[in-house]
């Protein structure tokens, strides 16, 4: 009999593990993608539909091209699940898997910071950053400011590089002397995992005139000022933030979460149900919460399911490696090579930001298109 694999989610971490499964088991695995969208983008392309003009259909790959054997790919509202039974419930009816491997990522919970919704604008969502395109836009005097307010967050570097880009669109529009930019975070430095990716970003600043404030976290928006937890008040004309993260409302309700997050074993991402898994951004598993790491665990979680299977000896744990490209502006990218798991400490080395590196970072997408969506 084949065996059935329920993946909830079809981001970074659910098409890998689809496509890997189907790779190694063909017709001896029967795989249930279940994802309420009609496509997906890569989350960098937020930044290209805030600051370079792309549109929202431009950077979407619509899930109608996924085609691999023993996949099934449902468009459906996950509306509750049940670990202990692997039971999905679904707007369209109900599933049960012998394994189920949660994917869904994280959401956005504006409301922990009172006032952001109504008075900033979000970037982390694609219908945020388009919202935000318009403001960045109409910007040309002022103060701008950009706030994390909860950590951890999606994608570590992508704060800094709404700073930066905003400082190009600004120096391109021949207003920059006219606007101030500050970044708050409420982590120390930009990218602490690696202190030399910080120590590069905050050079950049300095030379843009960007100020960078650690250690920040937002109480509330007022509306012409966010509010610290320390007392600091920041006066705004043009507020671009980055809301707390937690688990979906759907995973948090059935029970499986700790502190608003999946606790799993980071070697194998199993959680403490039997036959469970969670991978990315909804899972704490030790690692950033960005694409590739979800990708880098979707193919443990994968070796582990074609092992058990084949009755084959458990495959090597997760190592938490991966690489995240940084925009540094004027076109160039940066790169920082993450290793969390493998060795005794954790590690992010640094490369510096380059032309070529741009030419690398767009094979990481072209690589990922003809994988998962054969183009």
């Amino acid at each position: 009999m084949s065996r059935r694999v329920l993946i909830l989610g079809a981001g970074f971490g659910g098409l890998e593990l689809g496509t890997t499964l189907s790779e190694e088991l063909g017709d001896q695995v029967e795989v249930t993608l279940i994802d309420r969208n009609e496509s997906f983008s890569f989350g960098y392309s937020k930044l290209d539909i805030m600051f370079r003009g792309a549109s929202r259909d431009s950077v979407s790959l619509p899930y109608s091209a996924v085609a691999k054997t023993g996949v099934t790919l449902l468009r459906e509202e996950i509306t509750a699940i049940d670990p202990e039974t692997r039971t999905v419930t679904t707007d369209a009816g109900t599933h049960q898997g012998d394994a189920l491997v949660i994917a869904l990522g994280a959401d956005y919970d504006l409301d922990s910071t009172p006032g952001l919704a109504e008075r900033g604008h979000e970037f982390y969502s694609f219908a945020g950053a388009e919202a935000a395109a318009g403001p960045i836009a109409g910007f040309d005097s002022g103060k701008a400011v950009i706030a994390v307010c909860g950590a951890p967050f999606k994608c570590p570097p992508a704060p800094s590089e709404c700073a930066l880009m905003l400082d190009d669109e600004l120096t391109r529009r021949g207003v920059r002397e006219q606007c101030e930019i500050t970044l708050t975070m409420p982590l120390g430095t930009p990218v602490p995992p690696s202190p030399e990716t910080s120590a590069a970003l905050k050079a950049e600043f300095g030379q843009r005139g960007i100020t960078f404030l650690g250690d920040m976290r937002p109480k509330r928006v007022e509306p012409d000022r966010i509010i610290y937890q320390d007392g600091t008040e920041l006066p705004f004309d043009l507020l671009l933030g980055v809301p707390k993260h937690r688990a979906p409302e759907v995973v948090i309700d059935s029970g499986i979460t700790e502190d608003e997050y999946v606790p799993v074993d980071s070697a194998t991402l199993k959680t403490r149900f039997e036959g469970v898994y969670a991978v990315g951004d909804v899972a704490t598993a030790g690692v950033p919460k960005a694409g590739v790491f979800a990708e880098g665990a979707a193919k443990v979680v994968a070796r582990e399911l074609v092992a058990e299977i084949r009755g084959e000896a458990s495959p090597e744990p997760y190592d938490g490696r991966g690489s995240c490209y940084i925009e540094f502006g004027e076109d160039r990218i940066a790169r920082v090579d993450i290793d969390f798991l493998s060795g005794p400490e954790k590690t992010g080395v640094f490369n510096a930001p380059s032309l070529d590196l741009r030419k690398e970072k767009a094979e990481f997408g072209s690589s990922r298109k003809s994988r998962w969506f054969n183009r």
